[in-house]
């Protein structure tokens, strides 16, 4: 009895010490957190999606409370309603971000782009970009197996099982680039939405040669130029056989799109174009119907 006793009581003195010294070290190497991080964190949208750059939602809250400014921050998914929130909170300025949009930068449908084999794999476009080039003559377009859409939470990104390439839903995409990073063959981009939704953006990213490039796909990039040359703003940059258009200098003047021998350009929710017929067309002319003289008046 006394051996158990004493046995009790020399683990119960060791607990005590060992708690005595786990409570000084957690004194001592305790690490602060200022306690806007946790109210941050609770109005950021925990989609976790490292759109924002930062690995996850409470990265994202650290960075902006030990940043003291939001330049350069921003949160895709809650967009400028929630860092006006998180401006308010740290008291400083939310700065207005312009709205972005992932942009799909190939036009190689069925139709545009005819298949010389048939792939018979996973369904994986990681897998196929490892294996092969793809199941047409280009080797820079879409893959078709569809990873982007596994790879967007927001249900905003799917197939089209006519033209073979995916569609974004720009009411649901958040530019968040989950569905850049999951795309083997870079032709995804996030791109400036633009007014009323309006993009003019080249539609193909395919490096090889103009007679190869056409070969391959009826509406691919030719590397010809014209567009670069008749851009007024020098928006368009043609490098490696591939011309590109700068969001940030385009001006949407629509010139190159009526250039392109290829129809690669793409001009986005645009109104329709008049027809040469009406713009040459001279406007009607309102008769001019003059007022008749007053007669005078009959003398008394």
């Amino acid at each position: 009895m006394n051996l158990i006793l004493i046995a009790v009581i020399s683990l119960g003195a060791i607990a005590l010490v060992l708690a005595a010294i786990l409570y000084a070290a957690s004194k001592k190497f305790a690490v602060y957190e200022d306690p806007r991080i946790a109210q941050v964190s609770e109005v950021l949208p925990q989609a976790n999606c490292g759109g924002c750059g930062y690995p996850g939602c409470s990265g994202f809250a650290d960075a902006c409370v030990k940043a003291g400014s939001l330049d350069g921050k921003f949160c895709p998914v809650g967009g400028q309603p929630v860092m006006t929130e998180i401006a308010s909170i740290l008291g400083l300025d939310a700065g207005e971000a312009e709205p972005m949009v992932a942009v799909v930068r190939c036009n190689g449908t069925c139709a545009n782009r005819p298949r010389t084999n048939m792939y018979d794999g996973a369904k994986s476009c990681a897998i196929a970009a490892s294996l092969y080039g793809g199941e047409t003559g280009c080797s820079f377009g879409c893959l078709g197996c569809g990873d982007c859409v596994s790879a967007c939470q927001f249900d905003a990104i799917h197939m089209n099982p006519e033209t073979g390439l995916p569609e974004v839903d720009e009411a649901k995409c958040t530019a968040c680039g989950a569905c850049v990073k999951a795309c083997p063959k870079a032709i995804i981009e996030i791109r400036p939405q633009g007014k009323k939704s309006r993009r003019v953006y080249v539609s193909c990213v395919n490096k090889d040669k103009g007679a190869v490039a056409r070969k391959a796909c009826t509406v691919s990039c030719i590397g010809c130029g014209k567009c670069v040359k008749t851009c007024p703003f020098e928006a368009i940059t043609l490098e490696n056989n591939l011309a590109y258009i700068d969001p940030n200098k385009c001006k949407s003047c629509r010139k190159c799109v009526e250039v392109c021998p290829q129809g690669t350009i793409i001009e986005l929710n645009f109104p329709p174009r008049k027809s040469k017929a009406e713009e040459a067309a001279p406007a009607a002319k309102t008769p001019k119907v003059e007022a008749p003289e007053a007669k005078p008046a009959a003398e008394a």
